[in-house]
């Protein structure tokens, strides 16, 4: 039995969250999607941390199987698709609002996300109900 069996079979939640969505790369892509409404495979890979094709198509796998995006035909393209956040994916905002603040607090380098930040302090009921909607 594999390390991923046994975290889910621990009842833990925070082993359970891990597994789902837990990985850099994966919170960078649903990061893209609520923040920057990006939705598509050459989208993400132009992201600022620069992830791997063969990376970025595993995470696009999970995420799609886990039930935190969905997959459909891009209408101005039929040979591309585009993603989008689920209600599932959607549910992660407080945990994307959270890091960020967390962040924010204790890395003092400058931040990309200053902006973000900034409008997260100010209203942040309000910035989540936005990025929710889409």
């Amino acid at each position: 039995m594999g390390n991923e069996n046994k975290l889910r079979q621990s009842g833990c939640p925070l082993a359970f969250g891990l597994d789902m969505f837990g990985d850099r790369w994966s919170l960078l892509i649903i990061r893209e999607m609520l923040l920057n409404g990006k939705k598509t495979y050459g989208e993400f890979l132009e992201i600022d941390e620069g992830i791997a094709t063969n990376v970025l198509s595993d995470r696009l796998r999970h995420l799609e199987a886990e039930g935190i995006i969905t997959k459909t035909r891009n209408p101005e393209n039929q040979r591309s698709f585009t993603y989008a956040l689920t209600e599932k994916g959607r549910d992660l905002a407080p945990v994307l609002i959270e890091i960020i603040l967390w962040s924010g607090k204790h890395d003092r380098r400058p931040h990309a996300l200053r902006a973000t930040l900034d409008k997260i302090k100010a209203d942040r009921k309000g910035f989540e109900k936005k990025i929710r909607s889409g």
